[in-house]
């Protein structure tokens, strides 16, 4: 009997849905009174878009890293091929599981904190109570992931079916009020393109971009993807149209009843947009959909994160367990459940505030300016034919969402900054130790870089 080993058994449809319901998870409905409060106006709606543009330009380098490189792990083997397998690499890749060892808790918890800030809105809750529920969300969605993909698959789409119907409520109900396009029209008033308006788009896109994040989720799945030099790029660019629409749509349509001087103070702004509309029933209904898209998309970030750790330990650069599979169902079952269990600790310690600019902070110069820098050398170094998916107007792309990854960091805090950095500092003195007692990169020559054999389809 051959060994399990991960399984490509998931289709276009089934990539988008799970890149969607990672990407709107509570997010968009915590952040929009955020956003409207840091512009201070009616352009608010600009922080949206500078969001999406920003996510459009850096799924150029996720596609045409993902599909060169379908594996899973993700930006695990983007960071490692693109430094040298032999060389570089092996210390940039070690930082990215370092980091996520303790950034992808931190999302995960941040999903379920913000899914039991909502649900006090149905049910007043203790600081005691608050936590014993973002806790419970974290075991519950371990417990439906520890079971065989093509399984997890059909239940990302039913969950995506419930994003779906919620954000269709939602603009709908504006459509139906009659005054959707007057936030549109009001949009530029008192606008002034200068230094402070720049700045405040600096600030209120850290929360913007948190609620894009997830729209490159499917390339840590990329070995578990059909036909992934065609269906990782597709999924990724049909998950950041839609979601942009939805949102601009939603934040429209929540301001043309709730007006944006009174959304920016409103802890369940959504929720009380549909008691303007519909009374306090279905005010409670629209919450409980919120809530099953928050659960969505702890569920959809838990899975794609659970396959860092499993990636690195097959390759032998990280702890030999997190590479065992589920016997039966084929899963890294050991990297669910560390994954899960650190998440359900940082759920009862922190708070969402806190650590929604610690995620960004933490993982825009390891993965997301790495991963550019990377591409770059990998395009110089490699075959034009080694890359299915090709931006187009390389490499203004990736100057670009160099440039902009550099302002969101700055705009996270100096705080935040240094705490990034001390994480990556901390990771680099690990690697250091192991790479003298194992001999490898720095303490070994580099060796030639091999050709690119690329996992069929």
């Amino acid at each position: 009997m051959s060994a399990p080993h991960l399984e490509r058994r998931l289709g276009l449809a089934q990539a988008t849905a799970i890149n969607m319901i990672d990407m709107v998870g509570i997010g968009p409905f915590i952040t929009l009174p955020m956003v409207i409060g840091m512009m201070n106006g009616p352009y608010f709606l600009y922080a949206w878009i500078a969001g999406a543009v920003l996510s459009i330009v850096d799924a150029m380098i996720w596609s045409e890293l993902g599909a060169a490189f379908p594996r899973a792990g993700g930006s695990y083997n983007f960071l490692k091929e693109a430094y040298g397998e032999k060389g570089a690499g092996r210390f940039m890749s070690f930082l990215f599981v370092w980091q996520t060892m303790i950034q992808a808790p931190l999302v995960i918890a941040s999903a379920a904190i913000g899914f039991a800030s909502y649900f006090s809105y149905l049910v007043p809750l203790t600081d005691i109570t608050s936590k014993l529920v973002s806790g419970g969300v974290v075991i519950l969605i371990v417990v439906l992931l520890y079971r065989k993909i093509e399984s997890i698959g059909k239940i990302s789409v039913l969950l995506w079916v419930g994003v779906l119907l919620t954000m269709a409520w939602i603009i709908g109900g504006g459509l139906a009020h009659g005054n959707f396009l007057q936030p549109l029209r009001e949009m530029n008033e008192g606008l002034s393109v200068n230094y402070g308006f720049v700045a405040a788009i600096g600030f209120a896109s850290v929360k913007t971009v948190y609620s894009y994040l997830g729209y490159y989720n499917i390339c840590h799945l990329g070995a578990e993807i059909k036909n992934p030099t065609q269906n990782i790029p597709r999924s990724m660019f049909y998950s950041i149209a839609g979601i942009a629409a939805l949102y601009l749509l939603m934040n429209i349509s929540v301001v043309s009843v709730v007006p944006w001087q009174e959304a920016k103070d409103s802890e369940f702004v959504v929720s009380l947009f549909i008691q303007r509309l519909a009374g306090d029933t279905a005010a409670a209904v629209v919450t409980v959909l919120i809530l099953w898209v928050a659960f969505a998309s702890v569920f959809s970030a838990t899975l794609g994160y659970t396959r860092i750790p499993y990636a690195a330990a097959a390759d032998g650069a990280f702890f030999k367990v997190f590479a065992k599979l589920h016997p039966t169902k084929h899963f890294p079952h050991y990297s669910l459940l560390f994954l899960g269990g650190v998440a359900f600790v940082f759920s009862m310690l922190f708070r969402l505030s806190d650590v929604i600019s610690a995620i960004l902070a933490m993982r825009i110069l390891i993965q997301f300016i790495g991963q550019g820098v990377g591409l770059l050398l990998l395009r110089k170094n490699r075959p034009k034919e080694d890359f299915p998916y090709k931006m187009p107007l390389f490499p203004l792309p990736v100057i670009i969402a160099l440039v902009m990854w550099a302002g969101i960091l700055l705009s996270t805090g100096t705080t935040m900054v240094i705490s990034g950095l001390v994480v990556i500092s901390l990771g680099t003195v690990v690697y250091f130790i192991k790479a003298k007692l194992n001999r490898e990169w720095p303490f070994r020559p580099n060796e030639p870089v091999q050709p690119l054999d690329r996992p069929s389809s």
